[in-house]
C-alpha cells in the first residue's frame, strides 16, 4: 500500500532530508587522498547524531555502518573499512540516510578524486542528469513508468547501461516504502502518480553492462565486467506544482 503524505509529515521528512544533504556536503570535503572509509563513516555517524537524528543504515536489515561507500566498478553497499583508503583517480560513491523524528531522508551522491577523466566526467554527468530526468517525471497523473522510461533513456541515449536489479524506492515512516522505482520501464505504465507521494529515485548507471553480482561480504554490490559504475539519489515528494527534493540544503 503507497502512502500519501500529510503537510506535517513531509515537513517532517524535509528534515532529515536536510540532514542527509548536510551529512553529503561533510563527507565529501573529506573524502581526500590517504583517508579511510571508516574515518568517513565515523564522521557522518557523529554528524547525524550531533542533529539530533538517526543512521538509517546501520544495523539496517545488519547492515553495520551509517555509510555505503562504493568505489569505481562498485555499484552499492560498499562497507567503510580501516582499510580502505581513498585514492587520487578514485569514482566514490556515496550513500546516506537519516531518521529524525520518527521519519526518513535518503540520497546518494558520486565524484571523483582529483581531476577525472573523460569517460568518468561524462558518466558523472549522465547519471545526476538521469536523476534529474526521471524527477521532472513525478508529476500528479503521470505514472511511475514515465520516472523509470526517463531514467533508462537519459543513461542508455548516452551509450551507458542502467542497473536492473536494484531499485529506488518509496520512504517516509519506513526506509523502504512501497512503490518501488526502477531505473528502466515504459511510459504510461505503472502506478498513478499522486500528491503527497514520497519517493526515492536513484538511477545507478555502469559504464558497461547493467549485469551485477554480490560479492562475498554480501552486501557490496559489482559490475560484472568490471565497469565504472556512479549511483545519484534524492528523496522527492510529490506536488500539485511538480516534484520538490527533500534531500537538499
Amino acid at each position: 500500500m503507497i502512502e500519501l503524505k500529510s503537510p506535517h509529515e513531509i515537513e517532517l521528512m524535509r528534515a532529515a532530508g536536510k540532514i542527509v544533504a548536510e551529512t553529503h556536503k561533510l563527507v565529501k570535503e573529506e573524502a581526500k587522498p590517504g583517508v579511510s572509509t571508516l574515518k568517513l563513516d565515523k564522521l557522518a555517524e557523529d554528524f547525524i547524531r550531533s542533529r539530533g537524528a538517526i543512521p538509517a543504515f546501520l544495523n539496517y536489515r545488519g547492515y553495520p555502518a551509517t555509510l555505503c561507500i562504493s568505489i569505481d566498478d562498485e555499484v552499492v553497499h560498499g562497507i567503510p573499512s580501516q582499510k580502505r583508503i581513498i585514492r587520487e583517480g578514485q569514482l566514490i560513491s556515496v550513500d546516506v540516510g537519516a531518521k529524525k523524528e520518527g521519519y526518513f531522508g535518503d540520497a546518494a551522491r558520486s565524484f571523483f578524486i582529483g581531476e577525472p577523466d573523460e569517460e568518468a566526467a561524462r558518466l558523472l554527468r549522465v547519471t545526476e542528469e538521469a536523476l534529474e530526468r526521471g524527477i521532472e517525471q513525478a508529476l500528479p497523473g503521470n505514472y511511475l513508468g514515465d520516472i523509470s522510461f526517463a531514467v533508462q533513456k537519459t543513461a542508455e541515449d548516452n551509450g551507458f547501461s542502467v542497473v536492473r536489479d536494484l531499485v529506488g524506492h518509496g520512504i517516509g515512516k519506513n526506509l523502504h516504502e512501497e512503490p518501488q522505482v526502477p531505473n528502466y520501464g515504459t511510459p504510461k505504465t505503472g502506478v498513478r502518480l499522486k500528491e503527497g507521494m514520497t519517493l526515492a529515485i536513484e538511477p545507478m548507471v555502469n559504464v558497461g553492462t547493467w549485469m551485477v553480482k554480490i560479492l562475498e561480504d554480501e552486501w557490496t554490490v559489482i559490475t560484472t565486467d568490471g565497469s565504472r559504475s556512479a549511483h545519484f539519489e534524492n528523496t522527492i515528494v510529490i506536488t500539485k506544482k511538480g516534484p520538490e527534493i527533500l534531500t537538499q540544503i
